[in-house]
C-alpha cells in the first residue's frame, strides 16, 4: 500500500539535508538532489508511493520549470532548481505546484528576516519597488547587490513539507 508517511519522511529528511547544507556552505550539492531524484523514481516503479514513475517524472519536470526562470534572472542558484525539481519526484505534479508557491511564501518571509538581521530592509524594500516601477529593469542592479544573497534551500525545504502533509 502506498505511503503518505513515506513521501513526507523523504521530503524532510532531503529538504533538510539541503538547507541545513545549503546554510552550511552555500551549495546545493549534485549527489543530494540526485539521490532525492533516485529515490523519488524508485519509490515511485516499486509502488512504495501512490505515484506513477510517469508522475515522479512530470513532478520532476514541473519543478525544474516552475524554478529556472528565478535561476535565469539569478534570483536561485542551479542547486537550488534542481533540489526543487528533485522534490517534484516524491511530490507528483499537483503536489510540485503547490510546493512551488509555499516555497514562494517561505521565500518571501525569509528574505525579509536576512534584511532585518542584516539591517537593510529599507533598501531592499526601495529596490523591490524601484524592480516594480521599472517592469524589471533594474534586475541587474538588484543581483549585483552584494547584501542580497542567502541560502534559498531552507524556504525550498519548507514549502515541499508543507505540500507533503496536504496542506
Amino acid at each position: 500500500m502506498p505511503s503518505d508517511a513515506l513521501v513526507i519522511a523523504a521530503v524532510a529528511g532531503g529538504g533538510g539535508a539541503g538547507a541545513a547544507i545549503d546554510l552550511l556552505t552555500r551549495r546545493v550539492p549534485n549527489p543530494l538532489t540526485f539521490g532525492i531524484a533516485a529515490l523519488g523514481c524508485g519509490l515511485a516503479l516499486a509502488g512504495a508511493t501512490s505515484l506513477t514513475p510517469g508522475q515522479a517524472i512530470a513532478g520532476l519536470a514541473i519543478g525544474f520549470a516552475l524554478m529556472l526562470p528565478g535561476h535565469v534572472v539569478g534570483a536561485t542558484g542551479a542547486g537550488d532548481v534542481k533540489l526543487f525539481a528533485a522534490i517534484g519526484t516524491l511530490l507528483g505534479p499537483s503536489r510540485t505546484g503547490m510546493a512551488f508557491l509555499y516555497t514562494a511564501i517561505a521565500g518571501g518571509a525569509l528574505a525579509v528576516a536576512v534584511a532585518l538581521r542584516r539591517r537593510r530592509l529599507a533598501a531592499a524594500v526601495e529596490r523591490t519597488a524601484a524592480l516594480i516601477r521599472s517592469g524589471g529593469g533594474n534586475v541587474h542592479d538588484i543581483e549585483n547587490a552584494s547584501d542580497n544573497r542567502f541560502a534559498y534551500a531552507p524556504a525550498i525545504a519548507a514549502g515541499a513539507l508543507v505540500a507533503a502533509l496536504g496542506w
